[in-house]
């Protein structure tokens, strides 16, 4: 027999706002001192009333945008009603009928809303007998987006999730660090035999992209085998245990009427047409370049893919090449030798910390080595030679080539003694190259290079060498 998955995927991210969604609180929440970004408003006092974060809801429309979504005209806040110690109001301000957003797409998945609330309290289990609450993250920014029920397979979910954080952390709406809980996903599973849906099993929280992953092909595996046995799959929340790679469960699913939605009497609706900031052409007016286009343009360079990914994930980097590309390193074989650099050689001095900052003032001397690298003034291996002090602390390549006699030199005068000694000072490979070992000779050039300190055109040194051994 045959079984269809579906999977819809629900996420939430933290935004990066200054204040928290509804009073002027800071927001940290990951702030060392627990309780300590606090108000009236966020530990809900009685007679204080909410005041919408602006930037939030922006932040919410630009996510909108760059999926090609429907901005709503008219949009409110609803109270979600539910009762626990995380949550002092005892309901949690969301939205229910009038999101920000409705439909859009991203990486082949169908949206099916984004919509805007506010996040709640950190319950610590962990902290000596019984539990206790951390209210710096209540009422930080939360968007939440969900997705139609259009995924298939696990490796299609992974796929959506790790592309839904890389637009985040490009548009600068949030840091999605999912170790943190800055973004958080759940996945909605259910398996049938038919074409219809089967009964539907949320797995909330999980904490990263391969638990994800897990998550789904152990459901997927638990729900054909009750199939098969003819057991009767509960409508439930499970949660992820990553010791044992199991689902669990925790509480039977609930509903919306669960929640008993309701708008929030004490926010104004909204009517975004009236607010020029939330005007849709504005918002495009100022969107940053999003992942798909730099994919695009970067890809007409014919950089490779997986260089291309390392860069987008590291905004430092992209910025750095943008900006090198902005000088005169903007040809094919310029862009792909930068890229290279990159992601290779200066992204190992960031992360092994022997550099310092990577300043994009210093694009303009980079493309200059790499321009150099192409005209054939210094080798490569000069070019890598150079990086740290050209990248991190501006230096001239052409001066520092100059001063320290780099620069490439394809004169038979110059490169001939240096034959010579090889020949001499190397007799057993030698002797191998001319008993017909080729690769005897890559040695010999090899060698040749260092005696130069990479200053000599390896072409010339190599046909210099063949001529003298033959």
């Amino acid at each position: 027999m045959t079984y269809k998955t579906t999977v819809g995927i629900e996420v939430h991210a933290e935004l990066k706002t200054k204040s928290k969604m509804f009073c002027g609180c800071k927001n940290d929440p990951h702030a060392a001192e627990p309780n300590t970004l606090i108000c009236p408003v966020c530990l809900a006092h009685p007679g204080t009333l909410p005041t919408v974060n602006k930037e939030a809801v922006r932040k919410v429309l630009e996510v909108g945008v760059a999926l090609n979504g429907e901005l709503a005209d008219y949009s409110e806040f609803d109270r979600k009603n539910y009762f626990y110690p995380d949550i002092p109001k005892a309901y949690q301000l969301s939205q229910l009928a009038n999101p920000f957003v409705t439909g859009g797409e991203l990486a082949g998945v169908k949206i099916t809303r984004v919509h805007l609330e506010e996040d709640t309290a950190r319950s610590l289990h962990d902290k000596g007998e019984g539990s206790i609450v951390d209210f710096n993250r209540a009422g930080v920014p939360l968007m939440e987006l969900v997705t139609e029920p259009v995924i298939h397979d696990s490796k299609s979910a992974g796929d959506f999730t790790r592309e839904l954080q890389l637009l985040l952390r490009t548009l600068g709406v949030s840091d999605a660090n999912m170790e943190r809980g800055e973004m958080r996903v759940e996945a909605n599973i259910s398996v049938s035999s038919t074409d219809e849906l089967g009964t539907k099993v949320e797995v909330k929280n999980l904490n990263s992209f391969k638990a994800m992953e897990q998550a789904i092909d152990f459901e997927v595996k638990r729900h054909i085998a009750m199939i098969e046995k003819g057991e009767e799959i509960s409508q439930e929340t499970r949660g992820w245990d990553e010791n044992r790679s199991k689902t669990f469960s925790q509480r039977s699913k609930e509903t919306a009427d669960d929640y008993r939605y309701f708008p929030d009497p004490d926010i104004p609706k909204f009517k975004l047409s009236e607010i020029e900031d939330f005007d849709k052409s504005r918002i495009e007016e100022n969107m940053v370049e999003l992942p798909d286009k730099i994919r695009l343009s970067l890809q007409e360079f014919e950089v490779k893919s997986e260089q291309i990914e390392t860069l987008l994930a590291d905004a430092g980097l992209l910025n750095f090449l943008k900006e090198s590309i902005r000088f005169s390193c903007n040809s094919s074989r310029g862009v792909q030798l930068a890229a290279n650099y990159l992601t290779s050689d200066i992204s190992g001095l960031l992360q092994a910390d022997e550099a310092g900052e990577l300043k994009t003032a210093n694009a303009e001397v980079f493309a200059a080595l790499v321009s150099m690298v192409e005209s054939g003034e210094i080798t490569s291996r000069v070019a890598k030679d150079l990086l740290k002090e050209v990248v991190f602390e501006g230096a001239d390549p052409k001066d520092i080539a100059k001063e320290r006699g780099l620069l490439q030199t394809s004169s038979t005068d110059d490169i001939l003694p240096v034959v010579k000694d090889l020949i001499a000072n190397n007799p057993t490979v030698v002797e191998e190259y001319k008993a017909g070992k080729e690769t005897a000779i890559k040695f010999l050039v090899g060698q040749g290079m260092k005696e130069t300190k990479g200053s000599a055109n390896p072409a010339i040194l190599l046909q210099i060498l063949q001529d003298e051994l033959s």
